[in-house]
Order: structure tokens, then C-alpha cells, then sequence
């Protein structure tokens, strides 16, 4: 299986700035968490955007969009930030097998999340789903829009 890894920033790429106080948006993680899973894909890596999802535009998911489309790769996770997941997957292409992967807390603070998150998002695409947009949060790999972020209690809940 080819992989495609589409880092677009987020919390899960965030590092703390020792100067400032601020967390800020770093180098893409994707190669770390990767070399974790052991999983021995063929790996490509696409650093795009690297903002907050807060911060991302329509010319943002636009971009990322684009480049799930023009990919050759069929399995695509994408890095990004838990806030508006759910805005930039509704806008992805539904021909591949695309899966938004993201963090509560910065992989630089605490990694556990982040590479439970993405090993999630692995064995569903081994797995073999059928193409769409899924989001792979706390244990659940859904369709996008099956899934949604509890801002009361700080998780991703299934849709009832």
C-alpha cells in the first residue's frame, strides 16, 4: 500500500516557543509518528498550509483539496488541526481513501494521542475501507460526517 501524508499544521505540529510563551506551528511530525508505526508503507510526505485550523481560509482547503485530487496515491492521511477538521473534510475529494488525523495536545508536549490517533487511521487503511473522507479521533476511525468534536468535554463523538 502507498501513503500519502499531508501535513497542514494544526495542534498535533504545534511546539513551544522558549521566547514568546506561544505555541507555534513547527515542522511537520508526520515522519516521526511514521517511524513509530513501523507499519512498512511506501511513504510520501506533503507539508502544505501549516497553520491552525482556526486560522485556515477556503483558498486553504482549496489547496489541500487540489492536492488530495492530483495525488497518486489512493490512501491519504492528513495532519490537521481538530477545530475545523470537519470543514476541510466535507471539501475533500470522495475517489481515494483520505483520513484526518489530529491532536488534542501538541506531539512535542505529549505524544501518546497523536500517535494512537494516526496508528488508528493506519490500520483502518489497511483495513481496506471503501474510498471517502473519515476523521480517525479517540478510538473512533468514522466517515466525516458521522463524527463530530464535543468542545464540552474535549473529545470526537460518533454522530447518534
Amino acid at each position: 500500500m502507498n501513503l500519502l501524508i499531508i501535513s497542514c499544521g494544526g495542534t498535533i505540529n504545534k511546539v513551544y516557543n522558549e521566547i514568546t510563551g506561544e505555541l507555534e506551528i513547527g515542522e511537520s511530525v508526520a515522519q516521526n509518528i511514521y517511524s513509530i508505526a513501523r507499519s512498512n508503507l511506501e511513504v510520501r510526505e506533503l507539508s502544505i498550509v501549516g497553520k491552525d485550523s482556526l486560522d485556515m481560509t477556503d483558498e486553504d482547503r482549496a489547496l489541500l483539496a487540489q492536492s488530495v485530487r492530483s495525488s497518486v496515491e489512493e490512501n491519504i492521511i492528513i495532519l490537521h488541526g481538530t477545530d475545523t477538521m470537519d470543514k476541510s473534510a466535507a471539501v475533500m475529494p470522495k475517489d481515494k481513501k483520505v483520513v484526518f488525523v489530529g491532536s488534542m495536545k501538541p506531539y512535542s508536549i505529549e505524544k501518546d494521542e497523536a500517535i494512537f490517533n494516526f496508528a488508528c487511521a493506519i490500520g483502518f487503511l489497511r483495513s481496506n475501507p471503501a474510498n471517502g473522507v473519515y476523521i480517525s479521533m479517540h478510538s473512533l476511525v468514522l466517515p466525516h460526517d458521522n463524527i463530530y468534536k464535543d468542545r464540552l468535554v474535549g473529545e470526537f463523538k460518533p454522530l447518534k
